[in-house]
């Protein structure tokens, strides 16, 4: 299911969005503020964002100038008590996908979202890219760090690939073992746990403190940059 980020410190609008975002069959994060919106924004993979502009410790400007340097396709809907159309427009500079004006009616709201859902682009997954200085080329099966060069194994690579896919998710030993390794005649899904530790013993800084191949505890593995 695609996940929507709620970022709003209203508890009661919390809880009336999260029943209508789940209801509509999304999956749903709230952030009360917007430092731990950002937190979210960098550990998962998120479908939009419904921001609300007045929010603790970091405003919902900031918030969605910072995102959307990063990701410019997320789609953002901005929740502001502002009718002003100057500020409308100043938020659409800043990025905003979308503006609705408090009170809100939740159909609308979501109509709105799925609107923005329909046209946003898939996610692009680039043959070549790079990660804390380590250079992957897919189309020629090389990896690179400062000039050296690292020798992955196919099967490594096709685990590399599909955490690059998937970057920011928690994705299950099963899923690992099914998507890229392929059961091949193994017992057990633990076969996948030898490769992250391989993966990390090549690509990891320090392989016993990982920053990049990450356990997620009770789901699996996630690999953010």
């Amino acid at each position: 299911m695609e996940t929507i980020l709620i970022v709003e410190d209203d508890q009661a609008v919390q809880k009336t969005l999260k029943r209508l975002f789940q209801s509509a069959g999304y999956t749903v994060e709230i952030s009360g503020d917007g430092l731990s919106a950002l937190e979210v924004f960098r550990t998962r993979t998120l479908a939009a964002i419904v921001l609300d502009l007045e929010l603790p410790l970091l405003s919902g400007q900031e918030v969605c100038v910072h995102i959307k340097q990063r990701q410019p396709a997320l789609p953002i809907i901005i929740l502001s008590e502002s009718k002003d159309i100057v500020d409308k427009v100043l938020l659409l500079e800043l990025g905003a996908d979308d503006y609705v004006t408090k009170p809100f009616s939740p159909r609308e709201l979501l109509a709105r979202v799925r609107a923005k859902l329909r046209k946003a682009p898939p996610p692009i997954f680039h043959e070549q890219t790079e990660f804390d200085g380590i250079r992957v080329h897919f189309g020629k099966m090389e990896v690179v760090r400062e000039g050296e060069p690292l020798h992955l194994t196919a099967q490594e690579l096709k685990i590399l690939k599909f955490f690059l896919q998937n970057e920011k998710r928690n994705v299950s030993r099963v899923e690992i073992l099914n998507e890229a390794v392929g059961y091949d005649g193994y017992s057990s899904v633990r076969v996948v746990d030898n490769y992250i530790l391989k993966l990390r013993q090549k690509l990891e800084t320090d392989p016993k403190h990982p920053t990049h191949f990450l356990t997620s505890y009770g789901a699996g593995y996630r690999f953010v940059r």
